[in-house]
């Protein structure tokens, strides 16, 4: 490397190093040990590697740069203040503090330049390599021989804790089965965790693990700027496969006192050991001290990055004016444009009545995607169970990113940790099934994707006891609970086609992630559900039956259960009883309401309140209140058939009529 450029690297890697360290200490709270430990990795990754501008952090063509180890995040806002991004000194001085855009772990809907919502180990690089293979796909389908639109790479930082978790093995095994070759995760092992060495809870072979998914490897030191430069520019030069760099690193690297040991891992150095830090590193003692020359160096960068996005801004000028096809694909898949009349095409679609949601829905996300090219889909070796199968469609493999529909295998958590970058991309609407009871396989994505507002919908089928004979341990219980609790996430539980097409056309309209929740028996067509979107399902709970005066009964029930509810008012209206029903296919949705419209339906006298759902009854006293009849299931379910489940847990006509007379 060159002698100028080496000692213009060792200041910003020591300015890092001191605006960490100064920003942790006055938060009372952080992680010291990577920035100081990592401080030469960032250094060369925001000083040369990366092709980006940090004055636009959206444009199209950047390389990406995830810090999958989020704990370690004054690493990543000290390169972005730095960098040129919208991040400024004040805003590192107030680290970790309320309202803040520099929080205790990355957040990419806060912090310019952050790239994916991190912290929980391991998220990050599930998050990159969906961002690689988004990058693949565009780079297929929008590329010619005249212009290379796409040509960047997925670059990301990950920790001891990061390989540890199983999320990292399973989507690593997917990296290496696609052959990314635009993925680079750069391990930094300093062999140190949270609680001690490594040593005391791991003694496998990382690199050899990693050549087994299919991985080129390589190891170096990674506070040697040579060693760095040697390997980017080996593998900028002849990437074949994804790639995992070993990066040998000093946690807490320049502490005098704690570098090399757990101590530096999660708590701030103190003072007095800031002080020697910083005697030990030769930096001026005075708080976030940053020199011009690294200023400097940075603005220079930030000349060439601009100059660079510019030039790439002609060329999509020109390819807009020769490719108008393409050129138009590219904006709808940009912008996730949906048809005007997008509401009327849904109820358009014709599907019988008489089908499970689970089909219907996938009938539905069949038509759709010959209209939205952004619609991709993929299961966790389920597709042919929970219809998220694309028919017209390829499979996406390694020799072939022009399919849409993903094979993630056995493998839920990272195929929700995938989804997720797939949908950071802003190019993708992702759909992932798998059965309802296996979210909590992948809970953490989800809630992530909640926390972050991505848009990914959930194709989750088998939704109740109902499935029968595979018995309780794939029998949902407590999930819809779980996830309705989620901030953020749009819980949908249709009862009939009416209602699946509507849902549809909320988890499309809404910028964030929703989660359907689908049956495997078959569901009739409800009468009162086919109501435009707004006077309808978008409520979260609606009339659908109607008393004739004032309720003796008011019935509440979401899905499958809806058709019994109807069923039951039937038999209490035959027993000379006024009955209303209401069907509720989203809390959340009804949480969003007015407040007189919340009081229409759950407040007044409406008689004898009954709810009915096949899953645990918690939440539904908003509904029934404490003196209601919860018509649920708060036990685990039983392997038997359907007609016997029904009949164990009072599911029945009869047996709920003498439940609430």
């Amino acid at each position: 490397m060159d002698i100028v450029l080496k000692n213009e690297l060792k200041k910003v890697a020591n300015t890092v190093r001191g605006l960490s360290i100064d920003a942790i200490e006055k938060a009372k709270s952080g992680h010291p040990g990577l920035p100081l430990g990592c401080a030469e990795l960032g250094a060369y990754i925001y000083g040369v590697l990366l092709n980006h501008n940090p004055k636009n952090s959206t444009w199209i063509n950047r390389d990406r740069f995830i810090l999958s180890a989020g704990h370690g995040s004054m690493l990543l806002y000290s390169l972005l203040y730095l960098s040129g991004f919208k991040v400024t000194i004040e805003e590192i001085r107030d680290f970790r503090q309320l309202g803040s855009k520099t929080p205790g772990h990355p957040e990419a809907h806060i912090t310019d330049g952050v790239e994916a919502t991190t912290g929980p180990l391991g998220h990050g690089i599930g998050n990159a390599i969906g961002m690689a293979i988004a990058m693949k796909i565009l780079k297929q389908k929008f590329n010619t021989e005249k212009y290379k639109l796409i040509n960047n790479k997925i670059y990301v930082l990950a920790g001891d804790g990061c390989m540890m978790e199983g999320a990292v093995s399973e989507a690593s095994s997917i990296a290496g089965h696609l052959r990314l070759n635009n993925l680079v995760i750069i391990y930094d092992s300093n062999k140190i965790s949270l609680d001690g060495p490594t040593s005391e809870s791991i003694s496998e072979d990382t690199k050899t693990r990693y050549r087994s998914y299919g991985f080129d490897v390589y190891e170096i030191d990674g506070h040697d700027f040579d060693a760095i430069e040697a390997v980017f520019n080996e593998i900028n030069e002849k990437q074949t496969k994804p790639v995992l760099i070993v990066a040998n690193t000093i946690i807490g690297k320049g502490s005098p006192h704690k570098a090399g040991t757990h101590k530096v891992h999660g708590s701030p150095l103190g003072a007095d050991e800031v002080k020697n830090t910083k005697i030990a590193l030769n930096l001026p003692l005075e708080d976030f001290y940053v020199p011009q020359s690294v200023l400097d160096f940075f603005k220079r960068k930030q000349e060439k990055e601009q100059q660079i996005e510019d030039e790439w801004n002609k060329m999509f000028s020109l390819y807009a004016k020769e490719n108008s096809t393409l050129f138009e694909e590219f904006k709808i898949m940009q912008n996730k444009t949906l048809p005007l009349n997008f509401e009327k095409i849904l109820k358009n679609i014709d599907i019988k009545q008489s089908m499970a949601s689970r089909e219907s829905s996938g009938k539905i996300l069949n038509y759709l995607a010959d209209i939205l090219p952004f619609l991709y889909s993929g299961s966790a070796d389920l597709s042919s169970s929970d219809k998220s199968y694309l028919d017209k469609y390829q499979q996406i493999s390694f020799d072939n990113f022009l399919g849409r529909n993903f094979k993630f295998g056995v493998r839920e958590f990272a195929m929700g940790t995938i989804s997720n970058g797939l949908a950071l991309s802003d190019f993708f609407i992702p759909v992932c099934g798998t059965f309802l009871v296996f979210s909590d396989y992948m809970r953490n994505a989800i809630r992530l994707a909640a926390l972050t507002k991505l848009q990914v919908i959930y194709h989750f089928t088998h939704d109740s006891i109902f499935l029968g004979e595979d018995g309780p341990t794939h029998q949902p219980v407590e999930h819809l609970a779980s996830l309705r609790a989620m901030p953020n996430l749009n819980v949908l539980r249709p009862c009939d086609v009416n209602e699946v097409k509507m849902s549809y056309y909320s988890a499309l309209t809404y910028k964030g992630p929703t989660a359907l929740i689908l049956s495997r028996q078959k569901l009739l067509e409800i009468p009162g559900t086919n109501l435009s979107f707004e006077e309808g399902f978008s409520k979260g709970a609606y009339i659908i039956k109607k008393e004739n005066n004032k309720p003796d009964f008011t019935i509440f029930a979401s899905g499958s259960e809806v058709r019994l509810a109807l069923e039951v008012a039937e038999n209490l209206i035959k027993l000379g009883k006024d009955v209303r029903v209401v069907s509720v296919p989203s809390f959340n949705l009804f949480d969003n309401q007015s407040h007189e419209y919340k009081q229409k339906i759950i407040k007044g006298d409406l008689g004898k309140r009954i709810s009915i759902e096949a899953a645990s009854s918690f939440g539904w006293e908003k509904f029934i209140g404490i003196d209601g009849i919860a018509i649920s299931v708060d036990t685990f379910g039983k392997s038997a058939p359907i007609d016997k489940l029904q009949e164990e847990f009072g599911f029945l006509v009869d047996s709920i009529l003498q439940r609430v007379i």
